[in-house]
């Protein structure tokens, strides 16, 4: 069943917390079939109301988790309960915990040469009992699309981690996932694919998270900002995100 959404700025927001993404997650791969989640902030919004595209694909998708405090604040201004932010990588790292008890074969796809292999071993090591299916970089170009569609398929995966940025990654899994699907056969295990951004850096130590504080604070995006200065023109949206949520729910 779905869970209560609501839109915002035309892009579907849902009302659910960490362990109800996971519950959600293991029913999709119990019934079978692919599944796409997405981790909806102020930059999804916004770059979705200019990329048709994109937009569609956040329409199309399973589950689109409220990450991001802009996101949750314009959410519950519409009217939704959202109890909690939930945040892609934390989230990753949730569905890694309950892979490794429900035996779930886990693929991590994405990032720079390397990264992937090293985000594995490190999973391996806090979720003991944890499958790796794969671990790729690869990329997001179209050319290279059937013979990564074929790694990833010989690899049977019920989870899918794709880090290749937004919104590349998740118009990657759009395209591919309906390919990954398990045939049709009794007892057959669905996937679930998710796009992850960056969290790949974090967990591999190529980039380092916000304190814990400040993740709290919700002021993640202040961090990235002062460890990265150029991406002032990208957090510029945060602002036109917030003026635009703020009209829409007069």
């Amino acid at each position: 069943m779905r869970p209560q959404s609501v839109e915002v700025l035309g892009v579907r927001v849902d009302g659910v917390t960490y362990r109800e993404a996971c519950e959600i997650a293991a029913a999709l791969i119990q019934q079978g079939g692919a599944h796409q989640f997405a981790t909806v902030n102020p930059e999804f919004v916004m770059t979705a109301r200019r990329d048709e595209e994109f937009r569609a694909v956040l329409a199309a998708t399973a589950l689109n988790v409220p990450d991001g405090a802009g996101v949750v604040w314009a959410a519950r201004r519409r009217g939704l309960n959202v109890r909690e932010r939930v945040a892609g990588v934390d989230l990753m790292l949730k569905l890694c915990d309950w892979a490794a008890r429900y035996r779930w074969r886990v693929f991590f796809l994405g990032a720079q040469a390397g990264v992937a292999e090293r985000v594995a071993a490190a999973l391996v090591l806090t979720y003991p009992g944890l499958t790796v299916a794969g671990a790729y970089a690869g990329s997001p170009r179209r050319e290279e699309e059937m013979a990564l569609v074929a790694r990833v398929r010989a690899a049977r995966p019920q989870l899918l981690f794709v880090a290749y940025g937004a919104p590349a990654q998740d118009k990657w899994l759009a395209r591919n996932l309906p390919l990954l699907a398990p045939a049709a056969t009794d007892g057959a295990s669905g996937i679930v694919g998710m796009g992850v951004g960056g969290a790949f850096d974090f967990i591999a130590g190529v980039q380092k998270r916000a304190p814990d504080w400040m993740q709290r604070a919700n002021l993640e995006w202040l961090y990235r900002l002062l460890r990265q200065p150029w991406r002032w023109r990208r957090q510029m949206a945060l602002i036109s995100f917030a003026l635009a949520a703020m009209l829409e729910s007069r």
